[in-house]
């Protein structure tokens, strides 16, 4: 967790990462979001921006790379490397060669593991300087998105890692298809909100402000994803409806708490040592922390490995002043996790691991 040490630059840019499987209807999607309002002033990073069939009469300009469109979006594509066209958009806006957009939207190809694109966003110094993660929003086709969870593991880390759930296709199932592809995501990733989309109609306050916190509010909406009960209801439901031909049974959501504030150091060797062994197999982590001698708590937020810079808080957004770690895992036992964490609490401050 040694990145943690760095601070958050003030106000760093938003993004938010729109992924789903082939077919699922990113592309869709993305097409009537920049026809709203609220996608102004935001720049749109696409693996290929040929795909997306925007009307002609929404280009203005742009370069090979980049097209800026009238409603004041930039949309650019990725012929390299996702850090290079990040650094190279803070270059041109730095420049006024574009409207200071204030917010970022990239699509992932149909099959990426979305862990390696979370990797860039919370690890790279560079990045962290003028980018925060906002949130992950995942697409899932109602008609097939079964059977994409039971036989495609990147569809279900790409359901596992979200911050919200599009269900799309839904004008061509009934409602008992939802209902049932609904409890399967919840199953997966029981804090995230599924939404009901029809012919990729959604609304960009859907996309947007879902992730990490709010800096207008200046406290996290930690209440969204840090709901204790619904892991605990949902990890139970998982334990007694095992089928071993289903990609997403080694898939757990739990929170794990801790009563009594904790020290820094320890809270830190902690992450070391659970990152050290079973870093790979920890899809999605984000919590609060009560730590000893700071009136307000801390905010962590990582994937895998990776952690994003931590955000200290002044005060605390509720009368719960638990430590709440929230883990989406593979294979990953919670008593582990408990154990060791009480372990690393509760050590003198002169013992090192």
């Amino acid at each position: 967790m040694r990145n943690q040490e760095k601070k958050l630059k003030l106000n760093p840019i938003p993004v938010s990462l729109l992924t789903g499987f082939l077919g699922s209807g990113k592309t869709t999607v993305l097409n009537h979001l920049l026809q709203q309002p609220g996608m102004n002033n935001t720049a749109v990073i696409v693996n290929e921006f040929g795909e997306i069939g925007l009307d002609h009469e929404f280009v203005v300009g742009g370069s090979e790379d980049m097209v800026l469109l009238n409603n004041g979006c930039l949309c650019c594509t990725v012929r390299g490397d996702l850090v290079n066209t990040l650094r190279d958009l803070i270059v041109i806006r730095t420049r006024g060669e574009t409207p200071p957009f204030e917010k970022v939207l990239i699509e992932t190809t149909g099959l990426a593991d979305p862990a390696p694109i979370l990797h860039t966003l919370m690890g790279d110094d560079l990045i962290t300087q003028y980018y925060r993660l906002d949130g992950v929003i995942t697409t899932i086709d109602a008609a097939a998105g079964e059977t994409t969870l039971d036989t495609q593991y990147e569809s279900v880390k790409q359901v596992a890692v979200a911050d919200r759930l599009l269900i799309t296709k839904s004008d061509l199932v009934n409602d008992k298809k939802i209902d049932e592809i609904r409890k399967r995501l919840t199953l997966i990733n029981p804090a995230a909100p599924s939404i009901t989309v029809l012919n990729g109609n959604v609304s960009t306050d859907d996309i947007f402000g879902c992730g990490l916190y709010d800096l207008s509010k200046k406290i996290p909406d930690v209440d969204k994803w840090l709901k204790e009960e619904e892991y605990a209801v949902s990890h139970k439901h998982q334990s007694s409806h095992l089928n071993i031909n289903k990609h997403d049974d080694n898939i757990r959501a739990f929170c794990v708490t801790y009563d009594q504030p904790i020290r820094l150091d320890s809270i830190e060797q902690w992450f070391d040592l659970i990152m050290l062994l079973k870093g790979p197999d920890l899809l999605r982590i984000k919590g609060i922390v009560n730590i000893l001698g700071m009136d307000g708590p801390i905010i962590i937020h990582g994937v895998q490995h990776i952690f994003h810079p931590p955000v200290e808080l002044k005060v605390w957004p509720s009368e719960d002043r638990r430590t709440r770690i929230v883990f989406i895992t593979r294979n990953v036992d919670k008593g582990l996790l408990e154990e060791s964490l009480k372990t690393f609490s509760e050590k003198p401050s002169s013992v090192a691991y």
